[in-house]
């Protein structure tokens, strides 16, 4: 009888558990010297998928040892009332790290707002002075999306210097920073998008496959090197059979898994991935705010 191939499954949730434990250690390390580690995160409206989000984020916290402060704004704030909130948390001295939650109300420009925290307390890493730092590999607080697909594909011991590296989607926060660390591990790296033209072609000859273009199913078995390592940072929502609502990824995981050597599951894959990241600059940037 033949065997049949299946593709080993990276484990958000196991690596994102380990990366918790020792963050959990830095913190107790960090107050045993006296240092505040501490997460002030700015939630506007009463838009529901962050309110959960804040909630659990204030868990993982929690969990950590890491003091969560959420400043709840109403539906109807402006720019001018977001950024006033933002300029009084870059300036108080016992705030070392600052998120602010998506969406924001329809008429503020998030990519400002963004840009208004200040970049040392930055743990998004969303504020475009920290983005291009990655450019240069200097010190600063990495994009946590990008962050974790780095460290899942680094979990599979592949050897990047020199793998080919394929990633669909190059939003700002995303796509583009995790070309940026995969180049500066000296993988040689093509950027494709969804409208990228044959793209199955490009996708194939990929050690390492990421897809960040949040397009349902996008990825198909044909489309993948076998053995190749495939991370899936696409999160779709989809109605199915009656009417339920199910969270998919860009990869059509069930026959991908057939081919590729190594996948990641959404959910359950990068996204509690990208939390641990998240508490993982808060130490690193609260650290820094209580050094002298």
């Amino acid at each position: 009888m033949a065997v049949t191939h299946r593709a080993k499954i990276i484990d958000g949730r196991a690596l994102a558990e380990q990366v918790k434990q020792h963050i959990a250690r830095r913190v107790i390390e960090l107050k045993s010297k006296g240092q505040a580690v501490r997460l002030d995160a700015i939630l506007v409206g009463q838009d529901a998928a962050a309110a959960v989000y804040a909630r659990n984020q204030a868990r993982a916290c929690r969990e950590a040892g890491i003091e969560h402060v959420l400043h709840e704004l109403p539906d109807d704030s402006t720019h001018d009332d977001i950024a006033g909130h933002l300029a009084l948390l870059n300036a108080d001295p016992l705030v070392g790290a600052i998120m602010v939650h998506l969406p924001l109300p329809e008429a503020v420009d998030t990519e400002r707002i963004q840009s208004l925290i200040a970049a040392p307390k930055d743990v998004e890493g969303v504020n475009p002075a920290n983005i291009g730092n990655v450019v240069y590999g200097r010190r600063s607080l990495v994009p946590c999306t990008a962050l974790a697909v780095m460290e899942m594909i680094e979990s599979t011991g592949i050897k990047l210097v020199g793998a080919r590296c394929v990633c669909v989607g190059a939003s700002n926060i995303v796509g583009k920073p995790i070309v940026v660390l995969l180049m500066r591990a000296e993988a040689t790296v093509i950027s494709t998008n969804k409208f990228t033209a044959e793209l199955a072609t490009a996708t194939r000859t990929g050690d390492v496959l990421v897809s960040a273009a949040g397009v349902a199913g996008l990825i198909t078995a044909q489309m993948v090197k076998p053995g190749a390592v495939v991370i899936d940072v696409g999160i779709s929502r989809i109605r199915g059979e009656g009417g339920i609502v199910r969270t998919v990824g860009d990869v059509a995981f069930d026959e991908v898994a057939e081919v590729a050597g190594y996948v990641s599951p959404v959910p359950g894959g990068v996204g509690p991935m990208t939390v641990a990241m998240l508490l993982r600059n808060t130490v690193d940037a609260s650290r820094l705010a209580n050094m002298p």
